[in-house]
């Protein structure tokens, strides 16, 4: 019998890669703020409800009427600069708390969406080091944000969740997630290595970046493992968006090296090698071939 996964904010950018991903192999219910309407005609294996994450006992009726093997939550204000700071860290915080609850009660395994911002590099005022190259999801999380903040608060959420239903949470920390054929990530002015600003807009995330298709590749390798307890995991490319040395980057961004450093050339600065340790993913798309790529975006209904 094909289980059923509950995808929230599916109808969003990522979201909708997700969702047409895991249709492949699990009945999908896409959940948004919207319902698409009932005339359309959804692909095969997809579902549409429309739901505001923040309303608890809304999530928690749909959750328990569905019942589902699986929810993938997905659903979040992602623009903190676009949002006042209030509203982004009490609606990530509620959505994931009423959908984590409602999942656990029902026995369904979870993966959801933290973030690379959960580190306190990305939004900070003032750019800093880490405390290690390539970052492990085992580094200090000391968020100055509303955004990262949420998602430090949606992983003890996760925590708790796991002790008290004994069920399976993993939170994926993806890196700035980038499109087959519209990777922005790589309109980059031409770098002087002598004039640190032109490293600055990437200073925050050290040049890191995933393709979509990795996120929804290693999102469902985590619904497969269903590990036990609560797992963090990166969703990020081997190497840097810069196409040059990420030490060099660091050195001349920061006129320093972290005192414990082991990176080669461009190598990524957030290191996926527990992803590959316990899921055995490890990411398939470089900008090198992906930024100019002719891939269609995903259709949900017709």
């Amino acid at each position: 019998m094909t289980e059923t996964v509950l995808v929230t904010g599916g109808l969003g950018r990522s979201g909708r890669w997700l969702v047409d991903g895991l249709a492949d192999d699990y009945h999908t219910v896409c959940v948004d703020v919207d319902h698409p309407g009932f005339e359309i005609d959804p692909r095969e294996n997809v579902d549409f409800r429309a739901l505001d994450l923040t309303d608890r006992g809304s999530t928690f009726d749909l959750v328990t009427d569905l019942d589902p093997d699986a929810v993938v939550h997905w659903g979040a204000i992602p623009a903190p600069e676009r949002h006042a700071g209030g509203d982004v860290f009490e609606n990530n915080t509620l959505s994931t708390y009423n959908v984590l609850v409602a999942a656990g009660r029902v026995d369904a395994r979870v993966v959801w969406a933290s973030s690379e911002s959960s580190y306190g590099f990305p939004f900070a005022r003032e750019k800093s080091l880490p405390d290690e190259l390539p970052v492990t999801e085992a580094h200090a999380q000391r968020p100055e944000d509303p955004y990262g903040t949420s998602k430090v608060v949606g992983e003890e959420i996760a925590k708790m969740v796991v002790r008290r239903n004994d069920v399976s949470v993993t939170s994926i920390r993806p890196s700035w997630i980038q499109y087959p054929g519209e990777y922005n990530c790589r309109d980059l002015p031409s770098v002087d290595w002598d004039d640190p600003a032109d490293l600055e807009a990437g200073a925050g995330n050290f040049w890191s970046y995933v393709d979509v298709r990795d996120v929804v590749s290693l999102v469902d390798a985590a619904l497969d493992a269903g590990l036990p307890g609560h797992e963090a995991f990166h969703a990020a490319a081997t190497e840097n968006y810069l196409g040059s040395s990420t030490t060099e980057a660091v050195e001349a961004f920061f006129d320093r090296l972290p005192e414990s450093c082991d990176l080669d050339g461009d190598d990524s600065a957030l290191s996926t090698a527990k992803a590959e340790r316990l899921l055995g993913w490890t990411p398939a798309h470089s900008w090198r071939e992906a930024a100019d790529e002719d891939v269609d975006d995903p259709v949900l209904y017709s």
